[in-house]
């Protein structure tokens, strides 16, 4: 009895005493803690739903009359919306707009492959044999034998491995990215890359550091901060994938990205390189093959290229290429691919068939009237420019007064003098906000002295929009 009533109050002495050696703050948590489950246990419950008093069927109506549903649009939304103009014609060099024939130099038909009768003739023997679309994703009876020479003569003008073509040009990309970059891993991007670049981005759930718009020296600044977390955390950096992305021409300004730089820098801070060439492609170079054509660096320094078949090509759809291990992991990866029905044969057998117009010179005179558009713009006083001299994509901005409403008013008075131009539309959820302005684009079907003239109304419908404006500041 003593001996175990001694070893019981030794035990005791141990508890208290261990209790005195914890910090007193954690005594105090504890305590708190305690007191709350007390409260939640011994809280009465304020009635079951079975106890709830019925409403009458007045109290029901009275309730549902007073009840307003948030809208699904914001009210007005409708409102602001600018009118849509509509298109009666084909989109080539001349186009019906309201009614109206104009010149046009707002689409992006850059080597006027549309409306050319051989292209038609191909779109229409397809069509005779293959019906009007393919019903089915690649994997799944929607794999046409057009599907396989076009992926087949795309990798060999773009002089890779492979290719693979998608149904939908905004799919490419937007597949392509999360296909490969996954939660965990890191993109560095371009402030000024397209929107179907941003929702690719998302898609992937990956860490993303965006650097200013072809600033280089800014995104080194971005490597090397990272390259110091790698650093403290050797262990997960070399589980990370590290990726950059960026389009060769950018359609948000016109201008052209500096791969050279970019491939040396791969080379230094180890990330893949995926290239969107969507407004590149059939542009730079001398043989139209985009970038790195442009700058003859060796295709096998960007890990991805990724294109789209609705620009220069004048259909639909887009295309990455690369070598076959890249390629072929997009074909069980990539979404749009693998989810979404295959480009209709029609398409195929057009881009088949414009690629066989691939010419020297018509790469020549395409950036000769980009050369000749530029020079013309500049010479105007009362607008600033943003474009690489080659580039067919021409970003106007008024130097006094930039709004989208005074651009779209300046649209409307050039389509009144025959001449089709458009603002650059963007959505709310872009990452960056965009300045507002004009974007005029120049193709191979128009003369230096259409390019001339119509930059020069261009240049009368600004002053004519500007004129009454300083007017009556003038007279103030």
């Amino acid at each position: 009895m003593d001996g175990s009533g001694y070893s019981w109050a030794a035990k005791a002495g141990d508890v208290f005493h261990s209790y005195y050696e914890i910090p007193f703050y954690h005594l105090i948590v504890e305590f708190a803690l305690v007191l709350f489950i007390i409260k939640i246990l011994m809280s009465k419950s304020t009635g079951s739903p079975g106890d709830e008093t019925p409403l009458t069927e007045k109290e029901m109506e009275k309730l549902i009359a007073e009840w307003t549903p948030e809208p699904l649009v914001p009210a007005g939304a409708a409102d602001r919306e600018p009118p849509v103009p509509i298109i009666t014609s084909k989109v080539g060099k001349y186009v019906t707009v309201d009614g109206k024939e104009c010149l046009n130099l707002a689409t992006m038909n850059f080597l006027g492959m549309i409306g050319k009768e051989e292209i038609e003739d191909a779109a229409v023997a397809s069509v005779q044999k293959y019906g009007v679309g393919s019903c089915g994703p690649r994997g799944f009876y929607g794999t046409i034998d057009v599907h396989l020479l076009l992926e087949e003569k795309l990798a060999k003008y773009m002089e890779c491995e492979e290719a693979i073509i998608y149904s939908y040009g905004f799919a490419t990309v937007a597949s392509a990215i999360p296909a490969y970059s996954k939660r965990g891993d890191i993109i560095f991007c371009d402030k000024e890359v397209c929107y179907a670049i941003q929702k690719g981005i998302l898609a992937s759930r990956s860490t993303v550091f965006y650097y200013n718009h072809n600033d280089l020296d800014h995104l080194v600044e971005l490597l090397e901060k990272q390259a110091a977390e790698d650093r403290k955390n050797p262990k997960k950096a070399r589980v990370t994938n590290r990726f950059l992305v960026t389009e060769g021409l950018f359609v948000n300004t016109g201008q052209i990205t500096n791969l050279p730089r970019l491939i040396e820098l791969k080379q230094r801070y180890k990330f893949r390189i995926f290239l969107d060439e969507s407004y590149s492609f059939g542009v730079l170079g001398e043989c139209g093959r985009g970038l790195t054509e442009y700058y003859n660096v060796d295709r096998r320094n960007v890990d991805m290229i990724v294109g789209s078949m609705e620009f220069s090509l004048g259909s639909v759809g887009g295309f990455a290429c690369g070598s076959s291990f890249v390629i072929r992991h997009q074909r069980l990866a990539g979404q749009g691919y693998v989810f979404s029905a295959s480009l209709p044969p029609l398409h195929a057998s057009m881009v088949i068939k414009a690629m066989d117009y691939f010419d020297k010179d018509l790469f020549a005179k395409l950036i000769n009237n980009c050369k000749v558009a530029h020079e013309a713009l500049e010479a105007i006083d009362t607008i600033t420019v943003t474009a690489d001299p080659l580039s067919p994509m021409k970003h106007i901005r008024l130097i006094e007064n930039n709004s989208e409403e005074a651009l779209r008013e300046i649209c409307n008075l050039a389509r009144d003098n025959n001449l089709a131009i458009t603002v650059a539309s963007y959505t709310s959820t872009e990452i960056f906000k965009k300045e507002p302005s004009i974007r005029l684009t120049v193709n191979t079907e128009l003369t230096e002295e259409e390019i001339r003239s119509s930059i020069k109304l261009i240049e009368e419908v600004v002053h004519q929009y500007t004129s009454p404006a300083q007017d009556v500041s003038e007279e103030s």
